[in-house]
C-alpha cells in the first residue's frame, strides 16, 4: 500500500511529504495506523547524517504508537483496534544467542532498525513513523496499555526504554541513591521511571534553572554541577548515576558522586572520546558502563510497567508540517521534553 509520509530526500536537507510503500500484511503481520510518532535526537543525527553514511530518502521515527487496523492470518498476540506500538527495531536474525536470549537489539547478525536500514532480504529499505501506515511481524510489535494516552507514550518506544533498562539492569528500587545526569527527553524519563521504582532520584545538572522542574518531575533532590562546594559534599553518594548528557563533558567529577562500587551507565552518545582518569574508577571501584535500547520482552515489561504506575512523556505535539522547526528546536534543547507528531496532519 501506498501511504503518506515526511522525508529527508538528502543528508541536512528539509524534511517534506512524499509517498512510500509499505508491504502487504504477511501471515505474521500486523498493520498499524500510526496516530503519533515521537521525536528523537537520533533522527535528527541520522537525517543530517552525523553518525556516518545514511540512506535516502530517509523517513525518520522509531517510537510509534498507533492503533492495530488489520492482522495477518497467523496472528495470536494482537487483534484489530489494539493499541500498539514500535521502537527502535522491526527484525533481527531470530537465531543468534543474544536474540534467542532476549537481547534482539544486541544481534550479532542484523538488528534491522525501524528507519535508516536494510529488511533482512539485504534489498529493502526501512522506513520510519513519520508517516500514517506501518506493516510490523508481531514479534516485534509492542502492546500499549489501555490507560495510556498513546501521544505521550509513543517517546516510551525509545526514551523510555533507554532508560529502564539500565535501571532494571542495575536493581534500582526502595533503599537505591540515583543520579540522572541532564534534564532532557532521555532525563525526564530517568527521574519519572526511577521515582516510580522506589529510588532516592537525584538530578545532576549544569543548568540552575532546571531544579524546578527536577522536584516537579518526582526528584528528591536537584545537584548543581558547578557549585564545587555541593559536588564535593555529594562525593561517594550515589549508587548508579544514568548519563544521558551527550555532550563532550569531563566524567571525573560525575564519577566521584558514585559510592563504592557504583556504577554510571552512559545512554547519551557525545561526538567525541571521553577523557578518564582511571583512579576516579580504581579509587572507589567503580563502573563506567554503556547501556543501549531494550530487546523485545524488556520493553514490554517497561510499557506495562509505565502502565501500572501512569508513567508517561512529557510532550509537545506538532503537525508534521513544523518538523523542521521541532529539529531545529530540540538541537536547542528548546522543548519540555519530547517532540510528538500527529500523523494525522499528514493527510492535511
Amino acid at each position: 500500500m501506498d501511504v503518506a509520509a515526511y522525508a529527508a530526500p538528502a543528508a541536512k536537507a528539509p524534511l517534506g511529504p512524499t509517498t512510500i510503500s509499505r508491504r502487504d500484511v504477511g501471515p505474521h503481520d500486523v498493520l498499524i495506523e500510526i496516530a503519533y510518532s515521537g521525536i528523537c535526537h537520533s533522527d535528527i543525527h541520522q537525517g543530517r547524517e552525523e553518525w556516518g553514511s545514511a540512506i535516502f530518502p530517509m523517513v525518520p521515527g522509531h517510537e510509534i504508537a498507533g492503533i492495530i487496523t488489520e492482522v495477518g492470518s497467523a496472528v495470536t498476540g494482537f487483534k484489530i483496534g489494539d493499541h500498539a506500538g514500535i521502537g527502535c527495531f522491526v527484525d533481527s536474525c531470530r537465531q543468534c544467542e543474544r536474540c534467542k536470549a532476549g537481547d534482539e537489539q544486541y544481534c550479532s547478525v542484523h538488528t534491522v532498525l525501524t528507519y535508516n536500514s536494510i529488511e533482512r532480504d539485504g534489498k529493502t529499505p526501512t522506513y520510519g513513523g513519520y508517516s500514517t501506515h506501518i506493516v510490523c511481524d508481531e514479534a516485534y510489535v509492542l502492546r500499549i496499555p489501555e490507560n495510556l494516552p498513546l501521544d505521550a507514550s509513543a517517546p516510551l518506544l525509545c526514551a523510555g526504554i533507554t532508560l529502564y533498562d539500565p535501571l532494571k539492569r542495575w536493581k534500582v528500587g526502595p533503599g537505591t541513591r540515583i543520579g540522572v545526569m541532564g534534564l532532557g527527553g532521555l532525563g525526564h524519563m530517568g527521574v519519572k521511571l526511577a521515582v516510580a521504582m522506589g529510588a532516592e532520584v537525584t538530578v545532576v545538572s549544569h543548568s540552575p534553572g532546571k531544579e524546578e522542574d527536577a522536584l516537579r518531575l518526582g526528584a528528591h533532590a536537584f545537584l548543581l554541577s558547578s557549585d564545587r562546594a555541593a559536588m564535593k559534599s555529594a562525593r561517594n553518594s550515589l549508587h548508579l548515576i544514568a548519563n544521558t548528557v551527550a555532550a563532550d563533558i569531563d566524567l571525573n567529577p560525575y564519577l566521584s558522586l558514585l559510592d563504592l562500587d557504583g556504577v554510571m551507565a552512559l545512554v547519551g552518545l557525545p561526538e567525541s572520546a571521553l577523557a578518564i582518569r582511571p583512579f576516579t574508577l580504581i579509587g572507589g571501584r567503580r563502573a563506567l558502563a554503556g547501556s543501549s535500547i531494550g530487546g523485545i520482552a524488556a520493553t514490554q515489561e517497561m510499557l506495562d510497567f509505565c502502565g501500572q504506575h501512569d508513567v508517561t512523556s512529557d510532550i509537545e505535539t506538532i503537525a508534521v508540517q513544523q518538523v523542521n522547526e521541532a529539529w531545529d528546536r530540540v538541537v536547542s534543547s528548546d522543548v519540555k521534553y519530547r517532540f510528538v507528531i500527529d500523523t494525522a496532519s499528514l493527510t492535511d
